[in-house]
């Protein structure tokens, strides 16, 4: 099987927060996966959308496949850097805050059932 990925670096959602919208599609048609992703309230599908339109560009230029003829293989949401923060609190004191980050990877493939 031929493949093509496309990786989106330094994401700021939490990488759990986004991993809902990447279960939605995974193993999905490209066509389905997009509308899923489309349609879908969670605030991660629309940032995996992009990366899912990447690769599917990708899977376009260099398989020179059709969008139709494409599967999501492998959706990927793995942790990234996290920002620290402080937020001040009473009596002179803080907590910390982490503002989390995500390493988006979608590979897709040519199916041969077309």
């Amino acid at each position: 099987m031929q493949t093509a990925k496309a990786i989106t670096k330094y994401v700021r959602i939490s990488p759990r927060k986004a991993r809902y919208a990447a279960d939605l599609i995974r193993g999905l048609s490209v066509e389905k996966a997009s509308l899923q992703l489309l349609y879908s309230k969670i605030r991660g599908g629309r940032l995996l959308k992009k990366t899912l339109d990447s690769a599917v560009a990708n899977a376009e230029t260099q398989l020179d496949a059709r969008r139709e003829a494409l599967k999501v293989l492998e959706v990927r949401v793995d942790p990234g850097p996290i920002l620290r923060r402080a937020k001040p609190r009473s009596r002179g004191s803080s907590v910390p805050v982490n503002k989390r980050t995500s390493h988006f990877t979608i590979v897709v493939e040519k199916s041969e059932a077309v």
